[in-house]
Formats: C-alpha cells, sequence, structure tokens
C-alpha cells in the first residue's frame, strides 16, 4: 500500500510505526541531506573478494545537528494519558503553541505502558535554515528502561553518538515532479511511432465492463514527493566536523557547509538535496547487509 494511492505527501517527516521498530535508548533521529560523493574505504568484510583492499563506493552525506526534547508523553494501551513539557525555546514558540512548563516527578506517575519522547531539531546550527522540525520518537526496551533513558536526556542535547546502531532505515519525502504521464510516471514503454491518439500513452484503458477504470490502469498524475523508505542502509562512518573535516573549500553543491556532526552513508536515499531525513534502528535486518564493514579513509 506504501506505492497507492500516489498523492502528495501530508508531511515532509514522515511517521513511523513504532511498535515494529526494536532496539536500545533512542529510536530515531533527524538528519538533513548534504548530497552524494564517493568514498574511498578498506574493505574489513569477511569472506570479501576485496579484503583488505582499498575500494571506492557511492555514498550519500547527511548532517546531523543535535536534538532537544519538547515533551514526553505517556501512553495507556496506545493513548495518551500525560504530557510533560519541558521546553520553551524562541524558535518553537514561533511554529507551535507551547504548553506551561511543568517540573518533572516522575515517580508520582506509574499508570502507563509505553514512553515517547517529542523532539525537535537544532536546525539554526546549520547553515540552511533557522526552524526546527518536530518529531515523535519512541524509546526502546521495557517501561522502566524507558524511564531511565528519558530522564538521562531530559536538559541535554541529544547527539548523533546517543544513536547506536550500525544499519539504518531512512524515511523520507522524494523530490517533487509535479503532473507527469504514465511513461514516466509508471515506466510503461512507448507505443509503435504509427499509433493513434498518441505514443507515450495506455493502448487499453480496461474492457466495456465493469464500465469504469480501475487504480490498476497506469494514467498521467502526481509524481513525487511521496513517503518513502529505504531499509538497511551501512553507516560507513561518524564524524564530528571539528573532529574530522569533509567539507570542501567551497561548501557542498546547494547545500553550504557542514557545521555540526555528520553521517556517511553507503548508497543512495530519498529526497532532494537539504530534505530534512528521519533514520530509525532497522525494522529487519539482513544478514549480507550486516556483515559489511568498511574503514571510511576518505572522500574523493
Amino acid at each position: 500500500m506504501q506505492y497507492w494511492p500516489r498523492k502528495r505527501a501530508r508531511k515532509i517527516i514522515p511517521s513511523v510505526n513504532w511498535k515494529a521498530v526494536s532496539g536500545e535508548g533512542l529510536l530515531g533521529f533527524i538528519v538533513y541531506k548534504v548530497g552524494m560523493g564517493s568514498a574511498i574505504v578498506k574493505d574489513n568484510t569477511e569472506h570479501s573478494l576485496t579484503k583488505g583492499q582499498k575500494i571506492t563506493i557511492p555514498v550519500t552525506i547527511l548532517e546531523a545537528p543535535g536534538l532537544k526534547i519538547l515533551s514526553i508523553r505517556f501512553y495507556k494501551h496506545n493513548k495518551l494519558v500525560k504530557e510533560v513539557f519541558l521546553a520553551s525555546d524562541k524558535e518553537l514558540k514561533k511554529k507551535i503553541k507551547l504548553g506551561k512548563k511543568k517540573e518533572v516527578k516522575f515517580d508520582d506517575f506509574k499508570d502507563y505502558t509505553d514512553i515517547r519522547i517529542i523532539a525537535y531539531s537544532l536546525a539554526n546550527k546549520t547553515s540552511i535554515k533557522k526552524s526546527p522540525d518536530i518529531i515523535e520518537l519512541a524509546l526502546g526496551g521495557k517501561k522502566e528502561e524507558q524511564l531511565e533513558t528519558a530522564k538521562k536526556l531530559i536538559n541535554k542535547e541529544i547527539s548523533i553518538d546517543d544513536f547506536k546502531v550500525d544499519l539504518v532505515d531512512v524515511r523520507g519525502v522524494s523530490k517533487g515532479k509535479g503532473t507527469q504521464g504514465p511513461v514516466k510516471r509508471f515506466g510503461i514503454s512507448l507505443r509503435d511511432h504509427k499509433s493513434e491518439k498518441g505514443v507515450r500513452k495506455v493502448g487499453s484503458i480496461g474492457p466495456w465492463h465493469p464500465a469504469r477504470v480501475t487504480f490498476r490502469v497506469p494514467m498521467a498524475g502526481q509524481t513525487g514527493f511521496f513517503s518513502r523508505i529505504h531499509y538497511n542502509n551501512q553507516i560507513v562512518f561518524i564524524g564530528k566536523i571539528s573532529d574530522k573535516d569533509i567539507n570542501k573549500k567551497s561548501g557542498f553543491k546547494r547545500y553550504g557547509k557542514i557545521k555540526t556532526d555528520y553521517i556517511i552513508l553507503r548508497g543512495s536515499v530519498p529526497g532532494p538535496i537539504k530534505r530534512p531525513l528521519l533514520i530509525t534502528a532497522p525494522l529487519r535486518k539482513t544478514k549480507k547487509q550486516d556483515k559489511k564493514n568498511f574503514e571510511f579513509l576518505s572522500l574523493k
């Protein structure tokens, strides 16, 4: 059902079925797409044909400024029973209506089954925008472990180091392309050049009966700006720009310079440059991706 109906995404950061995602600590993080490049790495994958050799692989660079907690939510059987607000930043006041900041007393409240946090990105530390992006993130483990994790993250700038995984799923909104025909939209082949009523169209849109066009027929319409997931992306390197500067002299094309932490992922991810993306713990690991091991050396 991910590919139908083909219409524009409702929001720029897709929501997640957190019940299906498992792991420890924080299960998601907001990042921003810088662009693609080529990385020189040493292949340390067991039984690989290129083990011990330097190889070049395609990578995507993502900037990962810190997160802060806006509020902590307590759920009981999927229903919100309590929310404690923790933040009152100026940038947030412009974007949402904030609740009253309260003193946190976790021990007084025990009637819940799940804890989640509402986090916002510190986008003003990047070179692309000032307004933060807000998302609900899950915490891994039982409710006692979730409570301990939430206590550790209160009044703290959460860095990408707190998100400890090797493989990630990347959720984002793809590049918008407007209204397009069925050839570009669905990849159908062109008709013969002598065809009547057009070459870049479907030969038949259905029988006389039933007397309607089903949704399975490729038709022209909205293309792009869809919610998409890219599964099992290998993290090649996580670094701080103060420790290992990977910026080009003039900055990255159409993005500028990275100012905070960054992640280098193997392969490509959905969305154009500057798009906010959500990386999460993997929904279902595969052995093929999990066993890959690359030692990052440099960007080309």
